[in-house]
């Protein structure tokens, strides 16, 4: 009976075998897909809280996500538009950070504090 119960151990505490991983995308990041993830980030732009962070942390004069901003202009095109659940402040906000005064506005409380107010009367609008 050991015999059996020795035999038994050994078939069940097999490791099982690591699935094989594919040639990586480049275009695949943790499960999403490089679009997925622009359009996330380019959704949170229609928050003037995050504007304000980013001005504040300095993201808004490093030229490199200046130009980064300035690609993420496909998102105008219908194609791509009917993504966003948002796009009349997202593409605003692409517009705005465009601007460099604005770019250099947006530490300021007081710029962002409109900017909030605008949206805020343009979501309510009508209601």
């Amino acid at each position: 009976m050991a015999d059996h119960m020795q035999s038994t151990n050994r078939t069940t505490t097999a490791t099982p075998t690591p699935p094989t991983m594919g040639p990586r995308d480049p275009d695949f990041y943790a499960g999403f897909s490089r679009f997925e993830i622009e359009c996330e980030f380019v959704q949170a732009l229609s928050n003037p809280l995050y504007i304000h962070h980013l001005a504040l942390t300095k993201y808004l004069d490093d030229p490199a996500f200046i130009a980064y901003l300035a690609y993420l202009e496909y998102f105008r095109r219908p194609e791509y538009l009917k993504f966003l659940l948002y796009p009349a402040p997202t593409l605003r906000a692409l517009e705005l950070l465009q601007q460099d005064h604005f770019r250099k506005d947006a530490v300021n409380p007081a710029v962002i504090d409109a900017l909030s107010q605008q949206s805020f009367e343009a979501a309510t609008a009508g209601l």
